[in-house]
Formats: C-alpha cells, sequence, structure tokens
C-alpha cells in the first residue's frame, strides 16, 4: 500500500525588526580603563541607576550541572564588593544545586537604554552566615516570609504556597528567622568584559583577565 502524505501546514515565521543603531559620545579603551574591572563595574551600574535605567540590578545568570548542562535565569543583583558579585536565593534551588556541583558561573547585564553591557565569568563562593543574616534582615517582612513558604524551584500543587505562607505567618510574625537553606552567593570574577554600543556594530569591547598574579590584564577585543 502506498504511504498517504498528508501536508502540514507551514507554521507562522517570527520576524525581527530592524534594530536600532547603538549612539554612545563615550569611547572605552584599555588605555583609559581602570586597573581593576570592579571599580569600572561600580561606576558603570551608578551611571544605569542616574541614567533611570530600567532595573539595571536584573542580570541573567549563568549555571550549568556536573555534566555541563548549562542553564540560565534572570536574578537580581544586590552587590559588588571587593571580590565579586553578590546575589541571594534559596540554597536548595535549580541554580544553588548546579553551583554546588560545579562552582563555575556566568553573568550578563545589558543596560538597553545607555547602550552597555557587561559579562562576567568566574567562580562561586557562598556568603558566610553572618552575611546572609544582615541582608535577610535588612528584607521587607513580607519577602523573609516567603522564603520560608516557597521550597523554590520544586513542582508545586495549587494552593499549598497559600497555605505555607499562612502558616509561617502565624509561626513567626514580623520576627522571622533567616533560614539555614537560604542565603547569598559570590561570583568571584576571573574575567569580566565591558560592551559599549556604536554605530554600524563597531562597538567598543574590552575584555579583563585574572592573571597567576591575581591581577588583570586589559584588552581591546574586535566588535
Amino acid at each position: 500500500m502506498d504511504a498517504t502524505i498528508i501536508a502540514q501546514p507551514e507554521p507562522d515565521k517570527l520576524k525581527v525588526l530592524q534594530h536600532q543603531q547603538y549612539e554612545t559620545a563615550e569611547h572605552l579603551t584599555p588605555a583609559t580603563a581602570p586597573a581593576n574591572p570592579l571599580d569600572l563595574f561600580r561606576a558603570w551600574f551608578r551611571e544605569a541607576v542616574e541614567k533611570k535605567v530600567h532595573e539595571p540590578d536584573a542580570v541573567t545568570l549563568a549555571t550549568a550541572t556536573a555534566k555541563g548542562v548549562p542553564s540560565a535565569r534572570v536574578v537580581l543583583f544586590k552587590e559588588a564588593d571587593g571580590r565579586g558579585f553578590i546575589f541571594f536565593t534559596n540554597y536548595t534551588s535549580r541554580k544553588s544545586q548546579e553551583l554546588t556541583e560545579n562552582p563555575h558561573a556566568a553573568m550578563a547585564f545589558y543596560w538597553r537604554e545607555i547602550h552597555r553591557s557587561v559579562r562576567v565569568v568566574g567562580r562561586a563562593e557562598r556568603m558566610t552566615a553572618e552575611e546572609n543574616e544582615a541582608y535577610f534582615k535588612s528584607r521587607p517582612v513580607e519577602s523573609q516570609l516567603g522564603a520560608w513558604a516557597s521550597r523554590q524551584s520544586t513542582v508545586i500543587d495549587e494552593g499549598v504556597l497559600e497555605e505555607r505562607l499562612k502558616k509561617a505567618t502565624e509561626k513567626f510574625g514580623s520576627d522571622v528567622p533567616t533560614p539555614a537553606f537560604w542565603g547569598g552567593w559570590r561570583i568571584i570574577p576571573d574575567e569580566v568584559e565591558f560592551w559599549l554600543g556604536k554605530p554600524a556594530r563597531l562597538h567598543d569591547r574590552i575584555h579583563y583577565a585574572r592573571t597567576e598574579a591575581n591581577d588583570w590584564r586589559v584588552e581591546r577585543l574586535s566588535p
């Protein structure tokens, strides 16, 4: 018997609109960049806040399993201290599990309004209990209770989250302790790239790489 061929409808096509040209007056070169990438990041982040970039603290965080299977999500960056980039999460979440078994990560900030981006690759370490406590106490009580109610990244039935939140509220009230399963991660950078959008896709890019002497080599990259 001859096989019957059934014509399949052609799927809808998604067309990307023509992108705007990037326009930035300033220039970015190794000669004018500071010796430490964290200093440049802090300066850029302050400018992003001053120039009203929408959610400048939103950053894409990429992790991977021990077998190298990647995953990415957007988290909220909280601080750049003298060692690296800090964010907080549930230690039982997928990202925390992956960072525990494979402590390497990448981060990407994109500030569309000012045509800038920062890319980070580095090693992950957990924050101390004291650091976690200090930040947790600075959060709104509603967020503190939410941390107790959510078993992040696990499958959940309808209504369960609300019931857990109710129980946590009844148990703790406004005096919410820091959960042992919740805390921060610090990404200690081994490389940081700064990208500045320019017309005709001829962007400025400078790349910091940590050396064996634990200082930084700064180079310009082709766009």
